[in-house]
């Protein structure tokens, strides 16, 4: 199961698909700073956000999400 302090990816995939969280925040009108805590997961996004990340890095919106067991 997911560590509660690392439930997104957002920080590995934008590194993978050569994007900054720079980018991210200025695509997505928000704050660099919001972007970053993102990335250290210390503040999770949305669902809507994670959709609209995923749809600006054209993957599939679980790649941003680390994976549970049931």
């Amino acid at each position: 199961m997911a560590s509660k302090d690392n439930l997104n990816r957002i920080k590995v995939v934008l590194c993978e698909h050569n994007k900054t969280g720079k980018w991210l925040a200025e695509t997505l009108g928000v704050n660099p700073a919001t972007v970053s805590k993102w990335c250290s997961n210390k503040v999770q996004p949305d669902l809507r956000t994670i959709a609209t990340i995923a749809e600006l890095l054209n993957i599939d919106q679980r790649e941003l999400l680390q994976p549970t067991k049931y």
